[in-house]
């Protein structure tokens, strides 16, 4: 009877990273170009995987694969907020409609959870490519593949729709700001006509759990592939550190910001739209620079597409 009476909230207002003028027309210029970068980076990742036969072979199924997945889900997690932002910008009221907020936590916690799997599975191909080379085709097969995309997709899914699920059926009745960008978990649950703090604490546990577990994994299949080249020759252990820090640098700018704003959720840091940033836009850019673009077969495969489109004009 007492959630009858509320008043329903029908749209979100979204406070947005700054209200200076002259820093959201800073902030829209600087957003579009990178948001550009990352559409057009991870299609050609796309368009290079799908069409160059050469990558279909066994000996590179798994990885490709992953490749692709990773930035079709980066393009996802970078769009379901960033478009919307950046016209924003140029806005002076910043609404988003209940619905839109609720897709807006679906897709993120979906692409989010989807791609922390991702990256753990990326991280365990490489650690049994360079700790276990002679049994890489047995261990790492096409059904392997398969089922590693299947998993990260699924966890994914169920992830996401159980807070969803929680969140869109808690009662809104009247404060309707989100101090952010977008709608995320912690922020929007705030927002509601009744005592959250424990299902808050349960639902955000859900992401923190998985960010930190995930996190874990990747850092364990790096240390192990370290620790294994460490006994071989220095230019091994170069050419793994080389490769392994930069997996980690990306890794630690996606998995650090979820981690910090999942299992802090109920202070106020006004860090947490930068970190929000981070991990829902500049995590997209330098995930194909690093995991894709610099290997040798994939920037092979990306020549030799161009040289096939300049030479069909």
């Amino acid at each position: 009877m007492e959630k009858a009476n509320h008043s329903v909230v029908s749209e979100f207002i979204l406070l947005g990273l700054s209200h200076s003028q002259n820093l959201q027309i800073l902030f829209f210029l600087g957003f579009s170009v990178v948001y550009v970068g990352i559409i057009l980076g991870n299609s050609l990742i796309l368009v290079t995987v799908t069409f160059d036969s050469c990558l279909h072979t066994p000996m590179y199924f798994l990885l490709i694969n992953l490749s692709w997945n990773l930035s079709f889900l980066d393009m996802w997690l970078s769009s379901f907020a960033t478009p919307k932002m950046i016209r924003d910008f140029l806005s002076d009221r910043k609404i988003i409609s209940f619905g839109g907020c609720m897709f807006q936590i679906f897709l993120l916690h979906f692409t989010g959870g989807a791609e922390m799997v991702l990256l753990v599975s990326m991280a365990y191909d490489r650690y049994v490519a360079i700790c276990k080379p002679l049994h890489y085709m047995t261990m790492m097969s096409r059904q392997t593949c398969i089922k590693l995309v299947l998993i990260s997709w699924v966890i994914g899914f169920l992830h996401s729709i159980t807070q969803v699920a929680f969140t869109v059926n808690l009662p809104y009745c009247g404060p309707n700001e989100v101090d952010s960008f977008f709608c995320d978990l912690p922020l929007v649950i705030k927002l509601a006509c009744m005592d959250t703090y424990v299902l808050g604490i349960l639902m955000i546990s859900d992401s923190g759990l998985i960010s930190v577990s995930c996190f874990l994994l990747v850092m364990i299949s790096y240390t192990a592939i370290l620790l294994s080249v460490r006994q071989r020759a220095a230019g091994g252990v170069t050419k793994a550190l080389s490769t392994c820090s930069a997996h980690i640098m990306v890794v630690t700018l996606f998995f650090g910001p979820c981690i910090f704003i999942y299992l802090w959720p109920f202070s106020r840091f006004s860090v947490d739209k930068l970190l929000s940033v981070f991990y829902t836009i500049f995590t997209p850019l330098l995930n194909p620079l690093i995991y894709t673009l610099r290997n040798e077969e994939m920037k092979t495969a990306m020549k030799k597409l161009w040289n096939q489109v300049v030479n069909f004009h």
